[in-house]
């Protein structure tokens, strides 16, 4: 019997092979080897579509926290936020609240208080009043939330979020609106007593 070494197909080393007479028993020993390459070979393209599956899946959304009550108080403490046709401000001591909205024959002003809670809400209580009528005092609400870093707001109960303040400051931010002090205090006077001389 003469020993004859031949090179393996898929690692290029060699290979022990006996005489052609033993050809047929060498394949029935080698019949194994046949479904462990399918299994292998199942093994490493789900591994390889699993990889695929992570890479293509969409990142998880960043989990939202709500700002504390101080957080909330020195967003908006002694500022003006200003609006498209007025501005409303939120006072210091006591938290007073004052408001104003002019335009063609709808300005109206109101006074009342704000606050804020440990929920995340910053609300206004006031009574809206203009020429032409005199409203009830109203509680209305905007929620926070803090995602990703950046601080988002909606109007009570299911505005939709947007943006209202990140770091650093975006061009979109609705705090960009916001101004330190009582900027717009003559103007709601000016509207207070247009008012108030209708009346």
């Amino acid at each position: 019997m003469r020993l004859l070494i031949a090179l393996t197909v898929s690692t290029g080393l060699p290979w022990p092979c006996i005489s052609r007479e033993r050809e047929g028993g060498q394949s029935a020993r080698h019949a194994w080897l046949v479904p462990l390459l399918v299994v292998c070979g199942q093994l490493a393209l789900s591994g390889a579509a699993q990889a695929a599956n992570e890479k293509n899946a969409k990142p998880a959304e960043a989990a939202a926290t709500v700002p504390t009550a101080f957080e909330l108080q020195r967003l908006y403490t002694d500022r003006t936020w200003l609006w498209k046709d007025g501005a409303a401000y939120f006072g210091q001591t006591g938290r007073p609240f004052r408001a104003w909205t002019s335009g063609q024959d709808s300005a109206s002003v109101a006074e009342g208080r704000w606050l804020v809670t440990k929920d995340g809400k910053m609300c206004m209580d006031a009574a809206w009043r203009s020429k032409s009528y005199k409203g009830k005092q109203q509680r209305i609400c905007y929620s926070h939330r803090v995602r990703g870093g950046a601080i988002e707001q909606r109007k009570d109960p299911d505005g939709d979020w947007y943006s209202f303040k990140r770091t650093p400051e975006d061009l979109s931010d609705e705090y960009r609106k916001f101004e330190v002090g009582d900027t717009k205090s003559a103007q709601f006077e000016e509207t207070r007593k247009l008012i108030d001389s209708k009346n």
